[in-house]
């Protein structure tokens, strides 16, 4: 199979951690983490309320498939705006190489806005659970299509010794039952195939019938105009993540307005996951097994022996 972006990154992320487990010993970093507050809670900031579809608004500066979005990015400046104007957590981007992030935009982010923090990377290890909760994470994202089963279990089982919630990612009907066998609560649909980096917002109209009742749902990517935003709040997802058309705006404030009108226009009063199985936004109640043509990438891409279980003590929790 030819090698894609996905394969890259992962590859990338692998010499990195070794580097960053070299530099900073694990037993450094839970020390670290022994002194910490308790996370705020990521998954109550997205908890379906009556006021609407919530908001995660994130801080990315390039992705690999636009370069860079936003050269003069202030982020600390851009997450305040963020919170100021009713965003319910920011994600940061952490990636150095493709999305030129860092980690040290976490601590310096969270001493700056009251809401959740999720620290948005490709998490292989354990390793890299404790190194969030000390930057100042409160919750990861966890990315099934680069994990195995086993070890997607092992690290949600892990963040929550750490302290962490987790943002469990799918973008096909095998890697969303893969996420709700392994136990997780928030369900990040990525609208976004990870291996071309194109995106289809309806992959979360075709997912969310599939999901049970009881779970947190986020629809991921591809959403500049309230109205796209109002499909997926319509079809029951009960957060998004947005990033590059906020990131872009020239008027943040206003583009957050526009992103969340389907709030005022009370667009979100859906009925429960298992009632929407049907004609809804015109999704199928059977959707086809692969959406998209996504290939997730050979288990000899993913992660491998370095990964820890779910053994440790919680101090950070």
């Amino acid at each position: 199979m030819p090698r894609n972006i996905l394969d890259d990154i992962v590859r990338d992320k692998r010499d990195e951690l070794r580097r960053r487990q070299q530099a900073t010993p694990l037993a450094s970093l839970e020390a670290r983490c022994r002194d910490l507050p308790p996370a705020r809670d990521f998954e109550e900031a997205l908890r379906p309320r009556a006021t609407g579809v919530g908001l995660i608004a994130e801080v990315k500066k390039a992705s690999p498939s636009r370069g860079t979005l936003a050269p003069t990015l202030d982020p600390v400046a851009l997450a305040t705006t963020y919170a100021r104007h009713g965003a319910d957590a920011i994600s940061v981007l952490t990636d150095e190489k493709y999305f030129h992030g860092h980690l040290d935009l976490l601590d310096a982010i969270r001493g700056a806005v009251p809401v959740p923090l999720l620290r948005k990377d490709f998490t292989l290890a354990e390793y890299q659970l404790w190194e969030s909760r000390a930057a100042g994470a409160d919750a990861v994202l966890l990315i099934v299509s680069i994990l195995e089963a086993s070890e997607l279990r092992d690290l949600l089982q892990a963040a929550k010794g750490v302290g962490l919630a987790a943002l469990v990612e799918c973008h096909t009907v095998g890697e969303l039952e893969t996420a709700l066998a392994v136990g997780a609560r928030v369900v990040g649909i990525n609208n976004r195939d990870l291996t071309t980096f194109k995106t289809r917002i309806e992959t979360t109209l075709e997912l969310l019938p599939r999901i049970p009742p009881g779970h947190i749902v986020v629809s991921e990517s591809g959403f500049f105009t309230g109205d796209q935003v109002k499909r997926v709040a319509v079809a029951g997802a009960h957060a998004v993540l947005v990033g590059e058309a906020l990131v872009t705006a020239s008027d943040v404030p206003a583009k957050i307005r526009e992103l969340r009108a389907v709030e005022a226009a009370g667009a979100v009063d859906a009925p429960s996951h298992s009632a929407r199985a049907g004609g809804e936004m015109g999704v199928p109640s059977q959707p086809a097994q692969t959406l998209g043509a996504v290939d997730a990438p050979s288990h000899s891409a993913r992660a491998g022996g370095e990964m820890g279980g779910a053994s440790r003590p919680p101090h950070c929790s």
